[in-house]
């Protein structure tokens, strides 16, 4: 998954984002409103973790430009302003959920784990495709009760990939859904991680199949195929 972190607080912001990381998502950090709205605009984060005290322009006005733009993105906003009435205000503006700071960095997980499964999978906590099924929030995979033994980056790819079956996938959606804007991955680095995927994906009754100019998709009983 890729995610936005919108946050002025360089603690704040380098801890969800190492959490984050972690979990095996790209993460992509901007440090003021206009620079999130922007953010937004050109690309289509899985999540949005917004702070609403940005400087230039206000979190509460980056969240209402979104949803006025009809816009579904996930967004979790953390903030320092408490109270029943501003918590009752940022969800009426739409967002998904709040967490107010100080916050412990396990709730915070809990939380981003709680809306990427809402977003991704209807609430189900699966998806499944053959004998593969696959934890998004989790990072977890298994071909019937056997577990997949997959690489963050692999992991990515899978999810990428499992979340639009028999849809075709293109090569930059692949690298933009795993790799944050210091990162980079090189076309030979994406052709390494799709060749041990498909290895790894033998036997599962799910496969990833080459549209040859267009990209890729996750079929079942694909087998291998190139």
């Amino acid at each position: 998954m890729r995610i936005l972190i919108a946050e002025d607080d360089p603690a704040i912001a380098a801890g969800i984002r190492a959490a984050l990381r972690q979990q095996g998502h790209a993460v992509d950090h901007v440090t003021d409103g206009v620079s999130a709205d922007t953010a937004v605009r050109d690309t289509p984060y899985d999540l949005l973790v917004l702070d609403l005290g940005l400087p230039a322009l206000d979190g509460s006005e980056v969240l209402n430009r979104l949803r006025r733009r009809g816009e579904g993105m996930p967004v979790l906003v953390v903030t320092a302003r408490e109270g029943l009435n501003e918590r009752v205000r940022v969800l009426d503006l739409g967002a998904d959920d709040i967490l107010i700071k100080p916050f412990a960095l396990a709730e915070f997980e809990a939380r981003v784990r709680a809306i990427l499964r809402r977003a991704t999978s209807n609430g189900t906590p699966e998806l499944k495709l053959g004998r593969l099924r696959l934890d998004l929030t989790g990072h977890r995979a298994w071909a019937d009760d056997a577990a997949l033994e997959l690489t963050a980056r692999e992991f990515g790819l899978l999810a990428a990939l499992a979340v639009r079956p028999d849809r075709v996938t293109s090569r930059a959606q692949l690298v933009e859904a795993l790799c944050s804007w210091d990162e980079e991955l090189t076309d030979n680095g994406l052709d390494i991680a799709i060749h041990r995927l498909r290895r790894k994906l033998r036997g599962s009754g799910a496969g990833i199949r080459t549209i040859r100019g267009l990209g890729y998709t996750l079929q079942e009983e694909g087998g291998d195929g190139e």
